[in-house]
């Protein structure tokens, strides 16, 4: 196994976990004749507990060896695999080496682990060639990637030769992207030292538009641009203002969830990342992936200035942004920036003689959104209609729609009033009285 982990030129560094080279450290020293026997068995149970944290990670199933080759694979982004992205498999140079570490990585995949572990006295190997996982609820581990690696990785132990394995993870490659672009739908944007990472997000919510009751103008506004956006067309950046609980927070995420197939990804940035935001914009701007950039309950007060870094970013700036990147937004303020009665009047203070136009420089932050979709609280008969809507899915419920509306009419006076949010309140704790589980 060492000999073929030393051979990889393309993929020398695709064993994100570590786990392949600490098994090839293994195999030189059992091979070599030369080692302590309850050593060496501690090493390879060190990795055995390292797979099986990865498998619950990512509910593997079946061979977890092969899995966590195939996980290897479409993790790895190198420049042969970033062109495959974009473009499949391509003739030239480095196809060669490409096809020279499929063939190293083909016989990995293949291993025979069991000589060792006759000489060893152990099994473990043997387990993980035939693992039964537990069965998990979906929000326990990265469903996403499960399925799509899992998929792969039975489609490999296909593979008659060394070819067979090229085309199947290049075409995997064109077909999903690679690396966690690839994989994952979603990202949050962390420091690590000094640099800019952006972090998986490994369990959004699953929310469909369906899912939102009413706003059916709201949603097909949002659905025509994020469209036009991911087929490569002209679009806008978005800003969802409205009341609180409305449902616009919830209309990003089931528009992710909508268009994810379709090579959408997001990104989610807090105000106090703002200064950041062009280091994000130069890591995935050559990435073969359309990108949302999104900011969630969006609003600047009086004294903060994070909001010249957006205006920048957006518009104004002399890099352009790239054709692959919009910005959508939701806030509860329709001008994003609080004003006060001293903005709208020039010559009231002695600290700034034209206040009209600092109330100009505030404003022009949302009119560089060139999309706005307004969400407004429902009115008692539209709460109503949301309140019987979120009710039919739950059949435990036997209450009839005149019983739900009063109850819901008096739930509403004590939590914050009518809205989406309040509704979907009120439902959660009928269902929980009429013993309705989270996994129904």
């Amino acid at each position: 196994m060492y000999k073929e982990v030393n051979q990889l030129i393309i993929y020398r560094n695709f064993d994100r976990e570590g786990i392949l080279h600490e098994l090839a450290a293994v195999c030189e020293t059992y091979e070599s004749g030369d080692y302590n026997k309850k050593e060496l068995v501690a090493k390879i149970y060190e990795q055995m507990n390292c797979l099986l944290d990865v498998a619950t990670r990512y509910g593997f199933d079946k061979n977890l060896w092969h899995n966590y080759i195939a996980y290897s694979l479409v993790t790895d982004e190198n420049p042969f695999s970033i062109v495959c992205e974009k473009h499949g498999k391509r003739e030239g140079s480095v196809l060669a080496f490409a096809l020279s570490d499929f063939e190293n990585i083909y016989r990995l995949f293949h291993y025979d682990f069991s000589k060792m572990e006759q000489a060893l006295g152990i099994s473990c190997f043997q387990i993980i060639e035939q693992y039964q996982a537990i069965q998990k609820k979906e929000r326990s581990y990265n469903k996403s990637v499960s399925e799509k690696v899992r998929a792969l990785s039975e489609k490999l132990e296909t593979a008659k030769d060394a070819q067979d394995f090229l085309v199947y993870v290049t075409d995997f490659y064109k077909s999903y992207g690679v690396g966690k672009f690839g994989l994952n739908k979603a990202f949050r944007i962390k420091k690590k030292d000094q640099d800019v990472v952006l972090a998986p997000i490994l369990n959004t919510d699953m929310v469909k538009l369906d899912d939102l009751i009413g706003y059916e103008i709201q949603k097909q506004k949002l659905i025509d641009n994020t469209k036009a956006f991911v087929e490569g067309k002209k679009s806008n950046n978005v800003l969802l203002t409205g009341d609180s609980g409305t449902g616009k927070s919830t209309s990003i995420k089931a528009i992710l969830n909508e268009f994810y197939d379709q090579g959408l990804r997001m990104i989610e940035i807090y105000k106090h990342q703002f200064q950041d935001l062009s280091t994000v914009i130069e890591k995935i701007k050559d990435r073969n992936y359309r990108f949302i950039i999104y900011m969630d309950d969006l609003s600047f007060e009086e004294f903060e200035i994070e909001y010249k870094y957006l205006k920048a970013i957006i518009e104004g700036g002399l890099e352009t942004k790239p054709d692959n990147v919009l910005i959508y937004a939701t806030s509860n303020r329709r001008h994003l920036i609080r004003e006060t009665w001293g903005d709208r009047n020039d010559g009231t203070s002695n600290e700034e003689l034209h206040r009209s136009e600092t109330m100009q420089e505030k404003l022009s932050l949302v009119n560089r959104f060139g999309v706005t979709i307004s969400y407004s609280k429902p009115d008692q008969k539209e709460y109503f209609n949301i309140v019987t809507s979120l009710a039919k899915r739950y059949p435990d419920i036997t209450l009839t729609e005149q019983e739900i509306c009063m109850e819901a009419n008096k739930w509403e006076l004590s939590h914050g009033g009518m809205s989406g949010r309040t509704a979907q309140q009120f439902i959660n704790y009928l269902a929980g009285k009429y013993g309705v589980r989270d996994d129904n």
